[in-house]
């Protein structure tokens, strides 16, 4: 199949990811689970390279030979966006391929709660969306910039690997980098956005000590930073961060983090109970004084029992999110259960 029609395929099939692997046919993620494209050869190293090179420009072709993978974005007209990533593996090529919107989800329409607004009316500090992979990070970080975009007047600067949704220019004007052909890498690229006169910068993801280092200082200098990072909860998410330091610097980064971070939203999709589709479970941190002190002195494991503690401030657990979900009849207990940090904590909040 042409990579058009593979494309058109799992739009209609309502699939988030596509697999091109050799030796199996065309593989499809559906609500999460994997499934072979049933009446299809399997795939043949030649069939996959020629797939590829239907969309690899010379640079990504270059990339590939050199470091193994590339990330791109891909639009087919008439049907959808992707995030394509090309990697090797024994000799071969293989293609993972993900579906984006061409429509950016509004916060309500994604089913998240009311405190991801008041994150988006910040006008400083740093704001993370955490999960692991496939959880919708980069949906929600999308929704936030479009909340901003439509609510407020100010400079939207993003910085991905690669530039997944597209924002209009609506009351703020936005302005997209793709890493690695806007600009060399995210380093450049943040250094550069300091002297951008950015209101907000969009982080695609806080990969290495000298982007957190950076983005603590945009933060810190008056910007409104988001990023991303592959933490499950808040507690791990401030323990990541100090820890990517050396012992001598994370005192320092402790009071730095204390005073810039505004907010941390965990998420996770679970399936839905009537098997038609999945729904977001959230854990949602607030920063207050409380909060600030406990990432300030190291007690990061106290921070658990200030989001319980935190409910006029709309902060909760991911357990009580998944036991108010089970509650509605949203999911299963299984499924609760399964995705739950604390099983006894979930037992008690149903």
């Amino acid at each position: 199949m042409t990579l058009r029609e593979l494309a058109k395929l799992i739009v209609e099939l309502n699939a988030s990811d596509l697999h091109l692997s050799v030796g199996v046919p065309p593989i499809v993620r559906i609500d999460g689970k994997l499934q072979k494209l049933e009446g299809h050869d399997p795939c043949t190293p030649s069939s996959i390279e020629e797939t590829a090179m239907e969309f690899l420009s010379e640079r990504h072709i270059e990339m590939l030979h050199e470091k193994g993978e590339t990330d791109l974005s891909y639009s087919e007209v008439g049907v959808g966006r992707f995030r394509v990533n090309v990697f090797k593996q024994r000799g071969s090529y293989c293609v993972a391929m993900r579906v984006v919107s061409l429509k950016v989800p509004t916060i309500d329409e994604l089913g998240l709660p009311l405190a991801v607004k008041e994150f988006a009316d910040k006008k400083r500090g740093l704001v993370l969306v955490t999960g692991p992979t496939g959880s919708g990070k980069t949906t929600t970080l999308a929704s936030i910039v479009d909340e901003i975009n439509r609510t407020r007047s100010c400079h939207i600067l993003t910085l991905e690997e690669p530039i997944e949704y597209l924002h209009r220019h609506k009351m703020s004007i936005v302005n997209q980098r793709e890493i690695g052909s806007d600009s060399h890498s995210y380093q450049d690229a943040l250094r550069a956005a300091l002297r951008q006169d950015p209101d907000v910068i969009l982080i695609g993801e806080m990969r290495d000590l000298e982007t957190i280092a950076i983005a603590l200082t945009a933060a810190e200098t008056g910007h409104l930073v988001l990023s991303t990072l592959h933490t499950m909860d808040s507690m791990s998410t401030i323990e990541r961060i100090i820890d990517v330091f050396p012992p001598s610097q994370q005192n320092q980064i402790k009071v730095q983090l204390a005073t810039v971070l505004q907010g941390v939203v965990s998420q996770q999709l679970v399936n839905r109970a009537d098997g038609e589709g999945r729904v977001v479970a959230t854990e949602i941190m607030a920063c207050n004084s409380a909060i600030r002190n406990h990432i300030r002195e190291g007690k990061t494991h106290q921070i658990v029992s200030a989001i319980q503690t935190g409910a006029k401030q709309n902060m909760h657990t991911m357990d009580s999110s998944l036991a108010r979900l089970y509650r509605e009849g949203t999911i299963s207990y299984d499924d609760a259960l399964s995705c739950a940090f604390d099983k006894e904590a979930l037992t008690r909040y149903v």
